[in-house]
């Protein structure tokens, strides 16, 4: 007897995740997997020898000298993306990315990003959160509550990373949210002004902030999943409950 075929986990979140952007305006855009230490590195306010390198294990191509490397975050897209179009800008990256780390239950050498980029006039932190809190509120099925803690990352000041209420007790606190009612669930911030002059954007008259959520993060919580290499292991048992 013939079985049907099944959707990959991560396929299924994609999807949900790209629908419910779709519905807020955003539209999808991608870039190469293999890139440039430019796009990756330079454009995004982390030059040669910053210390904030250290923040992405890089698989660099050889010859190193060439500036290939496979790419740490869907970021680059963003630039991409900016310096063939002017604002306004609305767009979101899913995409596979690469970390030159060790695997265990919860860290892959290899993943997936969903990365957000909002820019326009008068843009504030108070618009990332209403945006999120709708992207929340569509993707586990119920009414989020977001909260922003201040955070680093060199593209955007001021960053923040973005933690939702438990969307399996409700914020009463769980297993799941280790009691404490609240999912850190991405980082985020308003996107440097050395990143917008760096495409050509007047940073005096356009403002807007970016995202980036690990999509295999986001999958392991909505469906249970408590290793992150059962993702990647091709195990049919897996693939046929979706």
């Amino acid at each position: 007897m013939e079985k049907s075929g099944h959707l990959h986990p991560l396929t299924h979140v994609i999807r949900h995740m790209v629908g419910i952007f779709r519905e807020l305006g955003f539209q999808v855009a991608e870039g190469p997997e293999i890139e440039t230490e430019h796009y990756n590195f330079d454009a995004l306010n982390i030059p040669k020898d910053h210390p904030a390198r250290d923040m992405w294990d890089t698989f660099w191509l050889k010859p190193q000298n060439r500036g290939l490397l496979l790419r740490t975050h869907t970021s680059p897209v963003q630039i991409r993306y900016m310096e063939k179009h002017k604002p306004p800008i609305r767009i979101i990256v899913p995409g596979k990315v690469f970390r030159y780390e060790a695997t265990d239950s919860t860290h892959e050498a290899q993943f997936y990003q969903l990365e957000g980029l909002l820019i326009d006039k008068d843009i504030s932190l108070a618009h990332l959160k209403g945006v999120l809190g709708k992207f929340f509120e569509g993707l586990f099925g119920r009414q989020t509550a977001v909260r922003l803690r201040p955070s680093y990352f060199p593209f955007v000041e001021p960053g923040v990373e973005v933690d939702v209420s438990c969307f399996k007790c409700g914020g009463r606190g769980c297993g799941l949210c280790k009691e404490s009612g609240w999912i850190e669930i991405m980082g985020a911030g308003m996107v440097h002004p050395n990143v917008l002059r760096g495409v050509g954007i007047d940073e005096r008259e356009w403002q807007g902030f970016a995202f980036g959520i690990g999509i295999d993060r986001v999958a392991m919580l909505k469906y249970g999943i408590d290793d992150i290499r059962l993702l990647y292991q091709g195990d049919l048992r897996v693939v046929n409950q979706f």
